[in-house]
């Protein structure tokens, strides 16, 4: 496991690199312009917790890999519920009736949101335990670099509205930090976990793969901005 932590280790600091999050730290940037990509990140965490709910979660278990992957899921399965009302408090509600909606969920902007979903899907249903478990510690490093760029925006606009903003401010990423399967003995015991010999370079193929598609992500959040 200690590979494919590095690989995830490694891609995470290429992941901080990209032209979206210089632009997401823009001051010179309207602070709603900067947030639009809402909307595609909210779209994803509510289809990731689906991911997680049916696809990842077994139970019950007694082994403690997949009781640690189950831990995980529970404790991300109401994350979602943040992600609305930051939605509300951005005022994107006002620019959709339920129709256009629809159409959104399913059109070119949220293409690449949905084969992350498809891929994590395909990638995670009815196989060993660690490799859901590597998938989830990739998407959770994702989540984080997300949160510790996006706080500072959230911030500047709580300064304005004197509202809170959880999904994408400190609340959540404190949370994150919190989880039980984020303490040190956890992750002592996932690092030091010997993976079956196929094991490892599925899961690298799919940090690479997670990671190509959420560059593609970012890219065109940037592009639509």
């Amino acid at each position: 496991m200690k590979k494919v932590f590095a690989l995830i280790e490694k891609e995470s600091a290429k992941f901080t690199q990209l032209a979206f999050f210089e632009f997401l730290g823009d001051k010179s940037i309207d602070l709603i312009q900067r947030l639009c990509f809402a909307p595609c990140f909210a779209l994803f965490v509510i289809r990731y917790g689906d991911s997680n709910k049916f696809v990842c979660l077994e139970e019950p278990t007694v082994n403690p890999i997949p009781h640690i992957v189950n831990k995980q899921t529970r404790e991300e399965e109401n994350h979602w519920i943040w992600v609305l009302k930051n939605l509300s408090g951005f005022s994107f509600n006002r620019f959709l009736n339920f129709t256009d909606t629809l159409k959104f969920n399913w059109s070119d902007q949220t293409v690449i949101c949905r084969q992350i979903i498809y891929q994590l899907y395909r990638r995670t249903f009815q196989v060993n335990a660690s490799y859901k478990l590597v998938a989830i510690e990739w998407i959770e490093s994702i989540f984080n670099i997300f949160f510790l760029i996006s706080a500072p925006v959230t911030q500047e606009l709580k300064f304005l509205t004197n509202r809170e903003y959880a999904d994408f401010g400190n609340r959540h990423l404190l949370a994150e930090n919190d989880d039980n399967v984020h303490s040190n003995e956890t992750k002592e015991f996932i690092a030091s976990m010997h993976l079956a010999e196929d094991i490892p370079k599925q899961a690298c193929e799919l940090v690479n793969k997670i990671f190509e598609l959420f560059t593609a992500l970012v890219y065109l959040q940037c592009v639509n901005a």
